[in-house]
């Protein structure tokens, strides 16, 4: 069994809130309202952020979601982040909406154009980027290496994603692996 050495990692900022770097960790939670009823989804962003939430993360599942954001993010007492799949306009429209941070797969999300497309529309707008890496969308040529989602498939997709990321000139990355 091998011991990784945890790297210094780099502060970024989701509006006010810092994350990483040795800021406090900050309490988030997930909106299970549809986002495109943003009435429903603003009183229950400001139902949580009274008890303590300090980050509130969206589905944004399609354009009804995507255009109900900007009310929401002008609305909410907390920073707003988008959660993509699949559809990297979405991304784009979140992005011009306003959201302080926005979470693909970028395994899921399409071409590589696609994510560059992502990444510049976030770094002219300073929108940092969350790869979410998980075991059941892992891209096949990773299923097919090691037979099932493993540690290291999910290593090998995170770092291809920060690569491609890093690649259009965006460094403003938050990571999760599950």
């Amino acid at each position: 069994q091998e011991c990784y050495e945890k790297n210094p990692d780099k502060q970024i900022h989701v509006g006010p809130v810092a994350i990483g770097g040795g800021a406090p960790v900050a309490v988030q939670s997930m909106c299970n309202t549809h986002t495109s009823d943003a009435r429903a989804t603003i009183e229950q962003i400001a139902r949580l952020h009274d008890a303590g939430c300090e980050i509130i993360r969206l589905a944004v599942p399609d354009q009804a979601a995507a255009d109900a954001l900007p009310e929401i993010v002008h609305a909410s007492p907390i920073p707003v982040v988008a959660d993509i799949h699949f559809d990297y306009r979405l991304a784009l429209a979140a992005a011009k909406a306003g959201v302080h941070k926005i979470r693909i797969n970028p395994g899921n999300i399409g071409e590589p154009d696609n994510v560059r497309k992502v990444a510049e529309a976030c770094r002219e707008r300073g929108i940092p980027i969350r790869i979410g890496v998980n075991g059941g969308s892992l891209e096949k040529r990773l299923l097919e290496k090691y037979g099932h989602p493993t540690p290291e498939a999910l290593v090998e997709s995170a770092q291809g994603h920060i690569d491609l990321l890093h690649r259009y000139d965006f460094d403003d990355i938050a990571l999760s692996m599950k």
